[in-house]
């Protein structure tokens, strides 16, 4: 590349043969970056490299702080779940949603108790009839070899 587009601070921007580029960046002590390279001409910036990447990884690592996490809870059925233990997870999958976490309700079938497909069904159908004010079904009950799983979202504070 016999010329580049010369950008920066404290330089001379335009249109320059690659030796005098390399030649200010050098003069000021810093680096000759290539920023775009499939513009015609090439453009490239005057900077220091490392303090480029370290302010990268600053900003990247205010990105990944700001992210939530989606924490997942999880409530465990049986098909022949009693009212009782109903109602006991029950208040468990509120206070759940109440702190924000995505809940993972399930019921588990063992052995035989795979004839129960229904009872399962209902069951968690009922759950999130009763978490409606909690939160919001994504799906409805998808059995997935010998667990049948819904997935309940947290509602937006407000």
């Amino acid at each position: 590349m016999p010329e580049v587009r010369l950008v920066g601070d404290n330089v001379e921007m335009g249109v320059c043969p690659t030796s005098k580029a390399l030649a200010v960046a050098k003069e000021q002590e810093l680096d000759l970056v290539e920023i775009s390279p499939n513009a015609k001409p090439p453009v490239c910036k005057v900077i220091d490299y490392k303090k480029f990447l370290y302010n990268q990884k600053k900003r990247e690592k205010a990105q990944k702080a700001k992210a939530s996490k989606v924490i997942v809870k999880e409530i465990r059925f049986g098909p022949n779940t009693d009212d009782h233990d109903y109602e006991f997870k029950k208040k468990h999958a509120i206070k759940f949603l109440e702190s924000g976490a995505k809940l993972k309700a399930y019921v588990f079938f063992k052995g035989r108790s795979i004839i129960f497909k229904d009872k399962g069904e209902i069951l968690l159908l009922r759950l999130a009839q009763d978490l409606e004010d909690y939160g919001k079904l994504e799906q409805m009950p998808k059995l997935m070899g010998k667990r049948m799983t819904i997935f309940i979202q947290p509602k937006k504070k407000n």
